[in-house]
């Protein structure tokens, strides 16, 4: 059973752990809506296939999946996975699924934050996100694991934790008014504070370009481990990337972390820059309800945007001619872990990536 806890996760003795701590396994959501993946989901159904049997090699994967789909999505998956019935508006673990917190002792429960699909009626990203808000109070119900209720709109992937008090995020996003317009940055600090344990917050200005998100960090920087970190960057100054990377960079070069530490910052360029193709925007249903992606809309591709299962890296691929130095640069930064490409070129379609798509659940005793 799982209980609703009237406290917070600081109050408890609970923090969120950094993404490479031990994991009990990983939660993923089942695509299928038309008005944002095209030609009825198939093609984004294969690539969450595949990026799911990959996961499964490291760890227990459990996927989400609305009533109508369970026999599709059971008889797709690997039979290592979980497939348990839960309703959803779209397939984003990482952004309105719960946000999992320990203690010392390795008790585990979870965040059930506030979402309003990136951004509510003034972003139009869909309509409605009803039952995406209901995603992290299903999952800790599966799961027996009780929960706090944060008073704060935000999304999992807006966010980066070091596990030892740190917090990575854009201004762009968590101080967006479409988001908690009658919150200060105190406030909002405060409440991640709270419910994350964090004691350090370093705010980078802007996400990738053209990202649908307002600029989640996850598409644009992670730490790797404590102290060292990974940022999207391109030496094209022409590119509306370069600008928004070489900010971060300045900041993150003399950030310290929450240790007092400086932070050793590691480039990984992105892929050559992406847009829609006809063929790719005219397989999308056009509604009243969802986000427009025509032709031509730059896509906020990101090596960046990458999940850490208990032995492995799962990075995106897109076909580029810098897919193999990502691969290489990730596996220098995590050794000792296999280095799993996955072509994701069909999530990306979609508005994300393989870290927007899991959610990871840390192991508890």
């Amino acid at each position: 059973m799982s209980q609703l806890i009237q406290s917070t996760p600081r109050a408890d003795g609970f923090r969120m752990p950094a993404e490479w701590e031990p994991h009990a396994g990983c939660w993923m959501l089942w695509p299928q809506r038309r008005d944002t993946w095209r030609y009825g989901a198939v093609p984004a159904q294969f690539a969450f296939v595949k990026a799911a049997r990959a996961i499964s090699r490291f760890e227990r994967v459990t996927m989400g999946v609305n009533g109508d789909q369970f026999q599709n999505a059971r008889a797709q998956l690997p039979p290592e996975a979980r497939v348990v019935e839960l309703s959803s508006n779209d397939a984003w673990a990482r952004d309105c699924g719960a946000t999992f917190v320990v203690n010392d002792r390795g008790d585990v429960r979870g965040i059930d934050w506030n979402f309003n699909a990136w951004g509510g009626l003034q972003k139009r990203m869909y309509y409605p996100w009803d039952k995406d808000d209901l995603v992290p109070a299903k999952m800790l119900e599966i799961e027996a694991l009780d929960r706090y209720k944060a008073p704060l709109i935000m999304e999992g992937g807006s966010i980066h934790v070091d596990g030892q008090g740190t917090l990575l995020t854009t201004e762009q996003c968590l101080l967006h008014p479409n988001r908690n317009p009658n919150l200060s940055r105190a406030e909002i600090e405060q409440h991640l504070s709270d419910y994350l344990s964090v004691n350090h917050i370093i705010w980078l200005p802007r996400g990738v370009y053209e990202d649908e998100t307002d600029g989640h960090v996850d598409n644009l920087c992670c730490f790797t481990r404590p102290g060292v970190v990974a940022l999207t960057w391109t030496d094209d100054r022409s590119d509306p990337q370069y600008e928004r990377s070489a900010e971060a960079h300045e900041m993150l070069m003399s950030a310290r972390d929450a240790a007092g530490r400086s932070l050793e910052v590691h480039k990984i360029h992105q892929p050559d820059p992406m847009t829609m193709t006809k063929e790719e925007a005219d397989g999308i249903d056009v509604v009243d309800s969802a986000f427009l992606r025509p032709e031509g809309e730059r896509l906020a591709g990101s090596y960046i945007n990458f999940y850490i299962a208990n032995g492995g890296i799962i990075l995106p691929q897109f076909g580029d001619r810098l897919d193999l130095d990502a691969r290489r640069k990730l596996a220098e930064l995590f050794p000792g872990r296999e280095i799993v490409g996955i072509s994701a070129r069909e999530i990306l379609l979609g508005g994300g990536n393989i870290h927007c798509i899991t959610q990871q659940q840390p192991a508890g005793r």
